[in-house]
């Protein structure tokens, strides 16, 4: 322990290499899934539509999804023999964003659509009834729904910072430039160094402490 605080303190190169890797890859990847999912649980929550309950249950099941397998599948896309081989991503933070947006928007998409399920549901079409547009009654809808929203875009980002199946198999581990807190402390346990993966645990853990004691303030601060 006092081995991993030291190296926490004087500002291990590889430690923070992987710190800045992992919030750089988490928050890009929470930004596009919130950009897809977002929109995706407002529509299916506010709209009534034939195969309704079968796009629930399939985001439900996505949501669910192991995360070895979404990194099969995207590395099965990206490598050379695949459909988007000739991007050349993989083994790069883009490629781990790919997977990892794949991995939050359904989570992010299914607790936005709760969120909008535990609003009025008469938000909607009173808006309509005064004149604003459909976009506009969406948009009036994300405002009622902003803190559940909120609180979905944590969730997705929780699930991005923590996982160690898609930053692996399509990231590479590779030191420096791919590697983050969660593969970092998986091989390098594996190896014997218990203190570098206890001080990448410990900051870890600060990181997922402080975000959602910035979210209760948020909540604590709403009108």
């Amino acid at each position: 322990m006092r081995t991993a605080i030291d190296l926490i303190l004087r500002l291990d190169q590889d430690v923070f290499a992987a710190v800045w890797t992992s919030l750089t890859v988490a928050g890009w990847s929470v930004i596009f899934a919130a950009l897809l999912g977002v929109p995706v649980g407002l529509s299916v929550a506010a709209h009534e539509f034939r195969g309704k309950r079968a796009t629930i249950t399939v985001l439900n099941t996505l949501m669910a999804m192991p995360t070895v397998v979404i990194g099969l599948i995207v590395y099965s896309l990206l490598s050379r023999q695949g459909l988007l081989g000739f991007w050349g991503l993989l083994f790069s933070r883009k490629a781990m964003i790919i997977g990892e947006v794949l991995l939050a928007g359904p989570i992010v998409a299914n607790y936005t659509l709760s969120a909008v399920k535990a609003a009025d549901f008469r938000i909607v079409p009173t808006a309509l009834t005064l004149g604003a547009s459909r976009l506009g009654a969406m948009v009036q809808l994300g405002r009622e729904v902003r803190f559940g929203v909120v609180a979905a875009v944590i969730a997705g980002f929780g699930r991005v910072i923590s996982e160690v199946g898609v930053a692996m198999m399509l990231g590479g581990n590779i030191r420096g430039f791919t590697r983050t807190m969660t593969t970092a402390i998986a091989v390098e346990t594996s190896k014997g160094e218990f203190a570098f993966g206890l001080a990448l645990g410990i900051v870890l853990i600060a990181v997922a402490f402080s975000i959602n004691v910035l979210f209760h303030f948020a909540q604590e601060s709403r009108p």
